[in-house]
């Protein structure tokens, strides 16, 4: 079936072969001998062909990111590899090769034709990237069971499937079988799937398929409701105050509190521990209710401001636009005036008066820039100040709350301090006759060890208490500073970019008024 190794030696793909490749499907004749000299970017090439080459393994391709059509096929590659970058691949042919399993499509979401034909693979699997694909076609390899196909169902856009020459084709009901599980396919071995045939499959298949319905219609539920649960778990992050909106904080200060476990055996604690419980998850909610809406307010500001700054820059770019478009009318009107002119010295005078325009043109954009680039800088300037001072008023109060946190931290500590004294105290009298753990009576032997073990628990509770302060403020003031970063990055570089269009305009037109002067001259 598959590809044999023979007498020339075996490829890996190089920078070699790519260029050869590259080159050999470029553009021809002069314009081909133009491209070789200066070089093609691979990031430009959108359609690559690798077949008939002796490619053992997949390598090098992380330059092509444009590539949308890729052929492998007539090779000894193994093993499906190195595609991660081809994000942007609509058709891959890895047919006639040496593969045995599926796997390392998960980046090319944009699949839509795939060609696996004639290799060694057993089972359809690790696809399920793969949303986009119509087209597949795994004719010639080890596919031995009907239910195969079963995994293919999730494939809503697929058209065409070939599987002729695998084992299962050869099965009786084979076609019946594809028909009724994929009510969608149109094509099936190079066939139009028969309606007739299809609605006898779906008889034949009723109670089967309707199962198959079922569970996957629970199986979409809980993939929606688990992504659902994600997009929230993911705005709370960006909010700074995931978690907060219930016990996880309370109980993470006591997950790993060995004495704190103990303790709660005493009697009077379970009562304490859910007033302390309930006082502190109230706390926690308000952190979080505060936190949801002051990164709404931070979201808000920003695209406000970027707002902003896309207005003035559009503002700034017609106003330029308007000057150039005044200048290219003036420059035309003197083009026509010199057809016109005979006397060279009269041409001269309309030259020099044109090069002042160009002059004066260059001095009016870059005096638009210079003004846009005040602008920016006091439109950033006031959202700098601006989400500064958000950012430091939820500080403050985030830290507020969390204070409170540590309030009642040590109220509790303070009471499980006096209750356990108080237990010690009636066990030197033999006054506490209560049944208690024997790990729990252990730590009243005496004053120093009852006492060091609230105290430790309680150390440990205000740990959980100050790290979870400081990663929200680490997290806040991070984003603040990158976000900043990334404002005065992106407008340094439009700075640069439009000040060298400018002069790349006015470059060009120079150029245009020398090669006419010297024609004038001539």
């Amino acid at each position: 079936m598959s590809r044999l190794y023979d007498t020339i030696e075996p490829n890996v793909i190089d920078e070699a072969m790519l260029q050869s490749a590259v080159e050999e499907q470029g553009p021809k004749k002069e314009a081909g001998r133009i491209a070789k000299q200066d070089g093609i970017d691979f990031k430009d090439v959108v359609q690559l062909r690798l077949d008939f080459r002796n490619i053992l393994r997949i390598d090098n391709l992380w330059s092509f990111s444009s590539l949308t059509k890729l052929q492998l096929d007539n090779n000894i590659i193994e093993k499906i590899e190195g595609l991660d970058s081809l994000k942007n691949l609509i058709w891959l042919d890895l047919s006639f090769n040496n593969i045995e399993v599926i796997e390392g499509l998960d980046a090319l979401v944009n699949l839509e034709d795939l060609s696996l034909y004639n290799n060694r693979i057993s089972h359809i699997e690790n696809m399920d990237k793969l949303g986009k694909l119509q087209v597949l076609s795994m004719g010639n390899n080890n596919l031995e069971t009907l239910e195969e196909i079963v995994y293919l169902r999730r494939f809503k856009n697929l058209r065409t499937l070939n599987l002729n020459g695998n084992p299962i084709a050869e099965e009786e009901l084979y076609k019946m079988f594809v028909a009724a599980h994929l009510p969608n396919l149109v094509y099936l071995d190079f066939r139009l799937v028969d309606e007739n045939m299809r609605e006898a499959a779906n008889q034949k298949y009723q109670y089967a398929i309707e199962e198959l319905n079922h569970n996957e219609s629970v199986a979409q539920k809980k993939f929606e409701e688990e992504q659902l649960r994600q997009q929230e778990l993911d705005l709370h992050k960006a909010a700074y105050i995931e978690y907060l909106n219930g016990p996880f904080l309370y109980d993470s200060m006591f997950a790993e509190d060995a004495e704190a476990a103990k303790l709660a055996y005493l009697p009077g604690v379970p009562e304490l521990l859910e007033q302390y419980n309930n006082k502190f998850v109230g706390v926690c909610q308000q952190i979080f209710d505060y936190g949801l809406k002051q990164h709404e307010r931070r979201e808000a500001e920003v695209a406000t401001f970027f707002e902003c700054l896309q207005e003035a820059i559009n503002e700034n770019q017609e106003m330029g636009t308007n000057k150039i478009k005044e200048f290219e009318k003036k420059k035309v009107e003197l083009l026509q005036a010199l057809q016109q002119i005979s006397d060279p010295d009269i041409s001269e005078e309309k030259i020099i008066q044109f090069s002042d325009e160009i002059a004066l043109l260059r001095d009016c954009l870059m005096t638009l820039e210079i003004q846009l680039v005040d602008q920016l800088e006091e439109i950033i300037k006031d959202f700098e100040r601006n989400i500064s001072e958000m950012v430091s008023v939820f500080i403050e109060n985030v830290q507020g709350l969390i204070s409170q946190c540590r309030d009642l931290e040590n109220i509790h500590h303070e009471k499980i301090l006096e209750l356990s004294i108080g237990t010690l105290e009636k066990m030197a009298k033999n006054e506490f006759n209560e049944e208690i753990p024997d790990d729990l009576r252990m730590l009243f032997v005496d004053k120093d060890t009852i006492v060091n073990a609230v105290s430790a628990s309680h150390d440990m509770h205000l740990l959980k208490i100050d790290n979870r302060e400081d990663d929200i403020i680490t997290r806040v003031n991070n984003w603040t500073t990158a976000l900043l970063q990334k404002v005065h990055s992106q407008e340094l570089q439009r700075n640069r970019k439009r000040v060298s269009e400018i002069n790349n305009y006015i470059d060009n037109l120079e150029d245009e008024l020398d090669n006419l002067d010297l024609h004038e001259t001539a």
